[in-house]
């Protein structure tokens, strides 16, 4: 009989919506069925499309099942042993109405390029039996028989560039740590996985669903600049505390990488040496910055320091330090093991390769979406994300987290990468891609993202500690109806001195978004200023609720409002008394027949 195999995607979305309890709920029943021999569970990683978990896939025949509920397990099984499936659990496209009975015919998945993502779906995180069956090491074992300067120039060649948001050429940074005239015992190689950017979840997948491509690219990038050096290689994990299934499964994956000599003294007998420790970050956005990082690597305030001398010759402990993304590094055994020219043939002329994006906000289909460099904004937001729910219109998408931009409508058919994302204001960043629709006031949006910067500024400079405060309190007067005229003028002004003085990237972008709203959304300034109008309706304290003539009298309104500001007789109009009203929007959600409207 043909082995079944039940792949449950298990990572930390999924498990927010139950499918750790679904998973339990498979092997009870595949243990209680007496089915041992012929099906096996199988806990993966995320794969992707949040928007339908949990998730499951049934082999042979790649079923895939999306929103399966603990009572859908018995059914599911049963139609697995008889060849079958369950019709009313596949996927079922919410505008069309197709029906998807494979997760690659999914079109959310179509348009996708799925490397470093699509191994979410081929084994389990932490088996590097499976990881090895799927190719997994064999970069590895290539770079361990090349130079280390023919690895580098591997790396240089493929045009890798870093996907934590500045974007560097992998290969160079590579270059001057292995090159450096810093005479030290030891070198560092870092991987950054302090992922804090709202909505972002990227790295967070990757440590958890393929921990071992980090590993191997890390041991591959060590490889490359320390060996034959006479310098010990020592790498570190830094990963944020709040992330405790990324970190079960990087701690499992280098336990059992050092079991299998495949991390540790004598590398699959090559002579070359190197570990890994992780560290647990406390949470502060800041320490995604690098020199932030590394002090607190060294058991300091996560706090930025001038960068006068290049981490390539001192970094951490003073000691040449390659730092590189969850990404950058979950890449490198791809491009060691089919070649630069493999990966330089996807994307555009300067940004090569794919880029994984969390594409949350106003979207239809949210997840993680693996696209090629290159792909238009219009393609991942309409074609994977599905469009705008509730046939609303799209307003803005903002890229690159608190340090990007918000880019309108005209944008849509711009090349995601990294220089046509710079030139129209906005950046690459990590891979946050957040999706505004036509309630959204880009005001409220500039003051959340100012607001959220402020919060996680270290306040060690001038610029970024007060600079943003004052832009922020500017934004809250516009918001609350007491703007003035010049006020947008001043935001400029200041969004470029903070941007041109700060001490690190977390200042020098934090006016990003507040630049780019006024940029394409200009008028919406105007209008809270100039008029007292919140064009979107968000801003509370610049709308008032007005009951029309389509108001029957149904009375829900009336009863719903917790300030008593509704008064009428049954079956006739309604009124609200301004004087009373709060503008909470009770009556505005309440009322099913369209009768009260935003003023």
């Amino acid at each position: 009989m043909v082995k079944i195999v039940i792949n449950v995607a298990n990572g930390t979305c999924c498990r927010a919506v139950g499918s750790e309890n679904l998973y339990g709920m498979f092997r009870k029943k595949v243990e209680e069925l007496k089915a041992c021999d012929n099906i096996t569970v199988r806990e993966m990683g995320c794969f992707g499309f949040s928007e339908q978990d949990p998730q499951v896939i049934v082999t042979p025949g790649d079923i895939y099942y999306c929103k399966v509920k603990p009572g859908d397990v018995t059914r599911i099984l049963s139609a697995s042993l008889k060849g079958e499936c369950v019709d009313e659990l596949l996927y079922r496209d919410s505008v069309t109405g197709d029906v998807s009975r494979e997760l690659s015919a999914v079109p959310f998945f179509c348009k996708q390029k799925r490397i470093l993502t699509g191994y979410y779906t081929g084994f389990e995180p932490c088996d590097v039996g499976q990881y090895m069956d799927s190719g997994g090491y064999g970069g590895l074992k290539k770079a361990l028989k090349m130079e280390p300067a023919a690895i580098i120039e591997e790396i240089r060649k493929s045009g890798l560039r870093g996907r934590g948001g500045g974007g560097f050429p992998t290969g160079r940074k590579w270059e001057s740590a292995r090159n450096s005239s810093v005479d030290t015992p030891v070198k560092y190689i870092i991987c950054n996985g302090d992922e804090g950017d709202p909505g972002a979840f990227m790295d967070r997948s990757l440590m958890e669903g393929n921990p071992f491509a980090v590993i191997e690219g890390m041991t591959i990038g060590a490889r490359a600049v320390c060996g034959g050096s006479g310098a010990r290689a020592q790498g570190y994990v830094y990963v944020r505390a709040e992330y405790p299934l990324a970190v079960k499964h990087l701690e499992q994956a280098i336990k059992t990488a050092r079991e299998k000599n495949l991390l540790g003294s004598n590398i699959m007998g090559s002579g070359f040496d190197f570990d890994i420790k992780i560290i647990k970050g406390a949470g502060a956005f800041v320490c995604g910055e690098s020199s932030a990082l590394r002090a607190s690597i060294e058991g300091k305030i996560g706090e930025p320091a001038v960068k006068y001398v290049h981490a390539a010759d001192r970094g951490l402990y003073d000691s040449p330090t390659v730092l590189n993304n969850v990404k950058t590094w979950g890449t490198v055994p791809f491009i060691i093991r089919n070649g630069y020219s493999w990966f330089s043939s996807i994307g555009t002329e300067n940004s090569k390769g794919t880029m994984i994006f969390a594409l949350v906000g106003k979207i239809n289909n949210t997840g993680l979406v693996e696209v090629p460099m290159g792909i238009t904004l219009r393609e991942i937001i309409f074609d994977i994300g599905g469009g705008i729910p509730g046939g609303k219109k799209f307003k803005a998408v903002q890229t690159g987290g608190p340090s990007g931009g918000c880019l309108p409508e005209s944008c849509l058919d711009l090349p995601v990468d990294y220089d046509s994302l710079k030139k129209a204001g906005s950046m690459m960043g990590s891979g946050g891609m957040i999706v505004m629709d036509e309630d959204t006031c880009m005001v409220q949006v500039a003051k959340y993202f100012l607001a959220f910067t402020q919060d996680e500024s270290c306040g060690k400079c001038v610029p970024c500690r007060d600079g943003v405060r004052i832009m922020l309190g500017i934004l809250d007067r516009i918001t609350e109806g007491n703007g003035r005229e010049g006020d947008i003028g001043l935001l400029e002004e200041l969004g470029k001195r903070v941007s041109e003085t700060s001490l690190c990237a977390l200042g020098g972008s934090a006016a990003n978004p507040v630049l780019s709203t006024i940029r394409y959304f200009r008028d919406e300034y105007e209008k809270h200023i100039a008029e007292k109008k919140c064009p979107a309706g968000a801003c509370r304290e610049l709308i008032r609720y007005e009951i029309t003539d389509n108001c029957n009298g149904c009375h829900a309104c009336f009863k719903k409002c917790p300030e008593k500001a509704i008064s009428g007789e049954a079956k006739k109009q309604h009124v609200i008394d301004q004087s009373k009203c709060t503008k909470c929007g009770i009556c505005f959600e309440t009322c099913r027949f369209g009768a009260i409207k935003k003023a």
